[in-house]
């Protein structure tokens, strides 16, 4: 299948931004459709093949409109909380969009998807409101394949990297824990899978007849309790914290306090997702010849680097105090 130019949904994220820099080196067109075009446009609008488009994603025509001359489309889009609480911000994101989008291809005759989902999506016996969206935008996305689009899906473990939200939020809530951290769900097993491993995979098989159908799960190299993920942080950043895990019930009742604290750093959604161990039973990575990159290689550069930033900011914030005192 001859692909020149995609369209690309979800792609001004952490993901969606390490894949546009591999598919621009292929000499690939990118169309990337943003509710807020000024606020990516420093990252993605100096790679010579994106172009970066302001629109309503939720809206048919004007996917239609964008996807128009492209000849395969990226779903990416997905989130890992929701404003509310009943699973409706959750359905919006995951299965009304994928059904959107879906429709626009079959109307404008793309025969090309690739769809993000998630290790353990599954639209019946998902543990959480996520997993349940996103086992059902999943199956939403191969039923296409009935009516001629080609589809691979991909089902990652938690992914890492430069701007990942996972080793770099728990830094964070790291440094403001003072002593002891309270961690939920200690014993929840990952295989985190570095970013640049899933952009690769999903460039092998863009043009690769083999991956229609399929759904691909991936993970890195080796697997980790969440509380050693947590240590290795800790590590990481050169602080010292007694990590106390915590027990099924008080794991939930730090749940329902966080999904009232803003941004939800951690939520009842969060809980239910993090009860089930987070690693693949194949790794697709390995069937493209793909050596997956572990959290050794990577994870103390990008954190110290951010330590050494923040360092950096309070220093010149207290010269600024002193200059002005």
């Amino acid at each position: 299948m001859l692909i020149n130019k995609i369209g690309i949904v979800g792609g001004t994220g952490f993901v969606g931004r390490t894949l546009a820099n591999r598919l621009t080196q292929e000499g690939i067109e990118l169309r990337i459709l943003t509710r807020n075009r000024e606020r990516h446009k420093d990252n993605l609008i100096l790679l010579p093949t994106v172009e970066l488009i302001q629109a309503d994603v939720h809206d048919v025509d004007q996917l239609e409109k964008y996807f128009s001359g492209c000849d395969a489309v990226i779903n990416l889009v997905g989130i890992l909380n929701e404003s509310g609480r009943d699973g409706s911000g959750f359905r919006h994101a995951h299965v009304e969009l994928t059904r959107k989008i879906i429709g626009a291809c079959q109307h404008i005759h793309i025969k090309r998807l690739l769809h993000m989902s998630a290790l353990n999506a599954d639209a019946k016996l998902g543990t959480s409101h996520y997993l349940k969206t996103k086992g059902e935008a999943e199956d939403l996305a191969h039923q296409a394949g009935a009516q001629g689009i080609k589809v691979t899906s991909f089902r990652p473990s938690v992914i890492f990297g430069r701007e990942d939200s996972f080793f770099n939020r728990f830094a964070e809530l790291l440094k403001l824990t003072p002593l002891f951290f309270p961690l939920a769900c200690a014993r929840t097993r990952f295989a985190p899978v570095f970013v640049g491993d899933v952009a690769e995979v999903f460039m092998q098989t863009l043009r690769d007849p083999e991956s229609y159908g399929h759904r691909y799960e991936l993970c890195g190299p080796k697997t980790y309790t969440l509380e050693e993920l947590v240590r290795y942080t800790a590590e990481c950043i050169d602080i010292k914290r007694r990590i106390i895990p915590l027990n099924d019930i008080l794991s939930r009742i730090q749940a329902t306090m966080f999904d009232f604290v803003p941004g939800k750093p951690f939520s009842t959604d969060n809980f239910l997702s993090a009860r089930v161990d987070s690693v693949c039973k194949r790794n697709g990575l390995h069937d493209f010849g793909i050596t997956p990159v572990a959290i050794e290689t990577m994870v103390p550069q990008y954190l110290a680097r951010r330590s050494q930033r923040a360092r950096y900011n309070q220093f010149r914030s207290h010269i600024h105090r002193n200059h002005t005192a």
